[in-house]
């Protein structure tokens, strides 16, 4: 093992040690050739001759010696094999003429992509090579220097940018050193301010024991001088021997009354003794467990770290919804700054221009009026009391092609309430198979007869283009969704009976509308149909709907479900377009008649479920019941 000179990384060379790596000859010439522009006034003398010897003519690299004229003839006499040897100019250091392989001692003719090694042709046939990418040694020669000439070029052509960027590190390294004595200064200044508090705590904690101690003293004090007076022959008891000795009556029972009463308090002392103070100071102990943890983990602030950009939660439909956390190990941020700005529009001269949304409180940002059918980039950082954080990695949203239309489902035309159900926020319906599917199953070989229940949007388009997207349950059986003009799709579906399917369609199966249209004129209906997680392309798309994009699926076929699908109606042209509501990727584009008032329609043959998108700014009131009495939560 020995440190990379580059990375300063560990090398492990293997068993054979430096036996097997190549001999870097281009560094050998570059030396060699610093040698000779250092010497320059210096010979290369023989070094076969003798003493004197002469200065040096020719050079062998089979020799690997320097000789005169004379030494070189003499040395390499005709007819032998050395005869053959081909003398080159004279050097300080020979080297081989090509770069051998160390492990066959071969030429190495190719170069190894996989491996990054140059390989010799046994080694290009060996099984660890087996697989891998290798070209011939020209082809890496030419690549390799090209790259290297065009970087070169580049740098030397930017000599003045690098000689700026020199003054600027220059610059900033003396910021450093200014900034980092400050922050030294800056920290030995808050040490010392925690130390001069610590200090007054510490002269005002000893003060309160001193005081506390001194207060006990004195009683103890008063206490044995208390007992020391019921000693024989002193104090009290002398004084009560004395005045027992008193015989005249009245002049003892003056003195014994006051006496009497210090003997009861002296002797109740004595035999209920206990200290008059505790030795104890255990009410003057210190926790301080909280402040040296404080103090253990006390250390510079830190800034937040780049958050991440939820990109499940992040979505762009009327309006723009960005979320995003924080690192789980990141410190808090107080604040953040959400950056957008659209990729889609011609670069200004000068440094790229962010709008900003700064003090955003939470983890999520709201971003309103997008423009329609751009492409956004956006990103945030957070702040604390340190400063700025990091950006968070750029997140590209595509905007809807067109303003979005805002509708509930209305089911008063063509929808059968016992297999159909619109839930409350009439946003999403959901179509149970019932018993005419089981009919249809039982007539299976003389006549299949379905139902198509229909649910029509409440609002009919007149003008301009609209977009919306749904979503469609991959468990659905047969689901269409599309638009179609109001009046054909009441006169259809209106108390419409059982049709006979497959052969009737609502769309003809290639979403054309009726089969005897012409193909100048355009359906009233354009479809997408959809089933078990699919969607058809039918047969009759190449001729009434062009495809989204050079490489989109041929008609015919079909395609994986996308969790949403977007729906795009140009009502000027009379043209809709189905999209991938994600990645805004088109699907298909159909004519459509546009004659008359048009209205998005959901279409259901058996069970199936499709959910209106939400707008991005509204969120669903729940009701909660408390004591039989419905409140908003």
């Amino acid at each position: 093992m020995f440190p990379c000179p580059a990375c300063q990384g560990d090398v492990e060379l293997g068993e054979r040690g430096l036996a097997g790596l190549f001999r870097n000859l281009t560094l050998e010439r570059v030396v060699e050739r610093y040698r000779q522009s250092v010497s320059v006034g210096g010979a290369i003398l023989c070094q076969l001759c003798k003493p004197p010897p002469l200065e040096a003519t020719k050079g062998c690299t089979e020799c690997r010696a320097t000789f005169c004229n004379e030494c070189f003839k003499l040395f390499h006499p005709w007819g032998t094999q050395k005869a053959q040897h081909e003398p080159t100019l004279p050097t300080l250091s020979f080297r081989p003429k090509g770069l051998m392989c160390p492990d066959h001692k071969e030429e190495v003719t190719h170069y190894c992509k996989t491996c990054q090694r140059l390989v010799c042709q046994l080694c290009r046939v060996r099984r660890t090579h087996s697989g891998h990418k290798i070209t011939p040694v020209l082809n890496a020669y030419q690549a390799l220097k090209d790259k290297l000439t065009k970087s070169l070029t580049y740098i030397l052509g930017n000599q003045d940018t690098v000689q700026t960027q020199i003054c600027e590190l220059e610059e900033t390294v003396r910021h450093t050193e200014v900034s980092g004595q400050q922050a030294k200064e800056e920290v030995s200044q808050l040490v010392r301010s925690l130390g001069a508090v610590l200090e007054e705590k510490r002269a005002s904690l000893l003060q309160a024991i001193e005081e506390c101690q001194q207060e006990r003293l004195a009683r103890l004090s008063a206490q044995i001088q208390e007992h020391r007076s019921l000693l024989d022959g002193s104090g009290l008891v002398g004084y009560a021997q004395e005045v027992l000795k008193e015989t005249d009556q009245p002049c003892f029972v003056q003195a014994a009354k006051q006496l009497h009463n210090r003997i009861a308090r002296a002797t109740e002392a004595l035999q209920t003794f206990r200290p008059a103070a505790s030795s104890s100071f255990r009410h003057c102990q210190l926790d301080v467990g909280r402040e040296l943890k404080l103090l253990t983990e006390l250390n510079f602030l830190r800034v937040p770290e780049a958050p991440v950009i939820d990109t499940q939660r992040t979505f762009a439909y009327d309006q723009i919804f960005l979320c995003w956390r924080l690192p789980p190990h990141s410190p808090p941020a107080w604040h953040y700054t959400v950056e957008f700005r659209r990729t889609d529009v011609p670069a200004q001269p000068g440094p790229t221009r962010w709008q900003r949304r700064e003090e955003v409180r939470g983890t999520s940002a709201l971003l309103e009026n997008p423009d329609t059918g751009s492409v956004y980039v956006l990103r945030v950082r957070g702040c604390n009391k340190a400063g700025y954080g990091e950006y968070s990695e750029d997140v590209h949203l595509h905007t809807p092609p067109a303003p979005v239309l805002h509708f509930f489902l209305d089911g008063r035309w063509g929808a059968s309430r016992e297999r159909l159900a619109i839930s409350k926020d009439q946003r999403a319906v959901r179509s149970v198979p019932g018993l005419p599917l089981l009919l249809a199953a039982e007539r299976l070989l003389t006549g299949c007869h379905l139902s198509v229940d229909v649910v029509l949007g409440d609002v009919a388009v007149t003008q301009g283009r609209s977009y919306w997207a749904c979503a469609v349950d991959p468990a659905s059986y047969l689901v269409k969704v599309g638009v179609g003009l109001e009046s054909k799709l009441q006169e259809s579906f209106q108390g419409a009976p059982d049709v006979i399917s497959p052969r009737y369609d609502p769309d003809s199966g290639h979403d054309s509308g009726a089969e005897d249209a012409t193909v100048e004129a355009s359906p009233p209906f354009a479809f997408l149909t959809i089933g078990m997680g699919k969607i058809l392309l039918g047969s009759g798309a190449s001729a009434n709907a062009g495809l989204t994009g050079r490489d989109g699926p041929a008609a015919g076929c079909t395609v994986p479900l996308p969790p949403r699908l977007g729906i795009c109606l140009d009502y000027e042209r009379g043209r809709v377009s189905f999209l991938d509501a994600v990645s805004f990727r088109g699907l298909l584009e159909c004519p459509l008649d546009c004659s008359g008032p048009v209205c998005p329609a959901f279409c259901f043959i058996g069970g199936g479920a499709v959910q209106l998108q939400e707008p991005v700014g509204t969120k669903p009131e729940r009701k909660v019941t408390i004591g039989g009495f419905a409140k908003l939560d």
